[in-house]
């Protein structure tokens, strides 16, 4: 089991990572755009990564290359809501494909997948962070390093509890 917990670290076997989390922490009590990250155990499901950024990816969970036309639908009125979309859309979205770097890898968590609730929050990710660890939308952040890492040893149907 991976545990994160306050002030942002992500613990996993003999490994403890820094990383970001939410703007506004972590609660059981998540919605959507409130910048928190949720409370819960979830599973690890897929593994998107830019394949002309991270060469040669070990990963024991599924893995699927980021296309340009991809983007994770966060629009409550979209029935694709909380879901993998394709380019353009006429909903408000997440781009995977980023010239930030942010999603060279992006683990996606089981949370509000089944059942989708609308408004419950989407696109709840563990992602490459940002500089200086700056604080996400609700998603966990590690250095890219530290991803690699931590996908390399994870199997498949890994869980993660976030305290």
């Amino acid at each position: 089991m991976i545990i994160v917990k306050k002030p942002g670290h992500l613990i996993f076997k003999k490994f403890k990572f820094r990383c970001s989390l939410g703007k506004n922490g972590i609660s059981d009590k998540k919605k959507e755009g409130d910048g928190i990250t949720p409370r819960g155990t979830f599973k690890l499901t897929k593994l998107f990564y830019r394949e002309d950024k991270i060469k040669n990816i070990r990963a024991k969970i599924k893995k699927v290359k980021i296309k340009k036309n991809m983007g994770w639908c966060d629009d409550p009125k979209s029935k694709f809501y909380n879901k993998l979309v394709k380019l353009p859309s006429k909903f408000s979205h997440e781009k995977l494909y980023r010239k930030d770097n942010i999603y060279n890898i992006v683990i996606v968590l089981d949370y509000n997948l089944n059942p989708i609730i609308k408004n419950k929050g989407s696109a709840i990710f563990i992602h490459v962070a940002k500089k200086n660890y700056k604080t996400t939308q609700g998603c966990l952040g590690l250095k890219q390093n530290d991803l690699i890492k931590l996908i390399s040893i994870i199997k498949k149907n890994q869980k993660i509890k976030i305290i």
